[in-house]
């Protein structure tokens, strides 16, 4: 899981950066990665209270469905926060 974190703070601010404009969500997205990601590295995944953030993910990304007209980045992003969503509501 920790791959999936230094993976996603290089590619969410990519994406925040070309897809923005067109999908103005992902800067809230962004928003709650950064809060989740502090909080992980403050803490600890096993210390963290995160289910507001993953609820929050999960509404505002309908559940991580990737927009039509995306990059790959982008889907890769929602999958790898789904993915960490999933094993931290395990």
């Amino acid at each position: 899981m920790l791959s999936y974190f230094r993976k996603l703070e290089k590619y969410v601010p990519i994406v925040a950066r070309v897809h923005g404009s067109s999908h103005p969500e992902f800067y809230e997205v962004q928003k709650l990665y950064n809060i989740i990601n502090r909080r992980i590295k403050e803490v600890g995944i096993e210390n963290a209270e995160l289910n507001e953030e993953f609820y929050k993910l999960r509404e505002l990304t309908n559940n991580y469905k990737v927009p039509d007209d995306v990059c790959e980045s982008y889907e890769s992003v929602y999958k790898m926060i789904a993915k960490i969503d999933e094993g931290y509501n395990t």
